[in-house]
């Protein structure tokens, strides 16, 4: 042992499982789940602050920070002291890359037609046909929501910025889509939507 390692063990600092040396998977995992347990929330909320308030993305960022610690789960499981800064840093940065990638990919005006729903599953293309002409159904403000929800994946922020209409209006617009869509599905004869 090193003097390092002999003066942090006699450290008043209340033992936690990432305290040890994180020798072996198991470590690793109940690190993880301590980070989830103590920090987890915390994180959520500062990432969905600073994506305007998106807590999915918020959720996706500090899923990303958990799997970062996890692929360094030996060298912090050592270093407590420096453990929440890293994960808020961490957090932090992936933010500011979701900020760029929607910088680098703006929301483009595409009309309904042009969205490419194919895939090279003959199932899957089956599945896209119906699904179309289900769309081809709804009107064009509950097309346009499902387009921008759920095949661009925007945020109800993001929606309703593109729209240039309040966020409660996109959640009202698309749960009253979803409904009709499911409807039109049904009408073709698929059950269990």
């Amino acid at each position: 042992m090193n003097g390092i390692t002999g003066t942090r063990t006699t450290a008043s600092t209340p033992t936690r499982s990432h305290d040890r040396n994180l020798t072996s998977e198991a470590d690793c995992d109940a690190f993880i789940r301590d980070i989830y347990d103590q920090y987890g929330p915390l994180l959520v909320r500062y990432a969905a602050r600073l994506l305007d308030g998106d807590w999915h993305k918020g959720e996706d960022v500090f899923q990303e920070t958990a799997a970062r610690a996890w692929r360094h789960a030996r060298f912090l499981g050592t270093r407590n002291e420096s453990l929440r800064p890293w994960l808020f840093t961490v957090t932090r940065n992936l933010a500011i890359d979701q900020h760029r990638a929607r910088q680098v990919r703006p929301l483009e005006h595409m009309s309904f037609e042009e969205l490419d729903v194919s895939s090279d599953n003959t199932a899957s293309a089956i599945d896209s046909h119906v699904v179309s002409q289900a769309l081809g159904e709804l009107n064009e403000q509950q097309r346009t929501v499902i387009c921008l929800m759920y095949y661009l994946e925007c945020s109800v922020a993001q929606a309703a910025e593109h729209l240039g209409i309040p966020k409660g209006t996109v959640k009202s617009r698309a749960f009253y889509a979803v409904r009709a869509l499911r409807k039109a599905l049904e009408k073709q004869g698929i059950l269990g939507v």
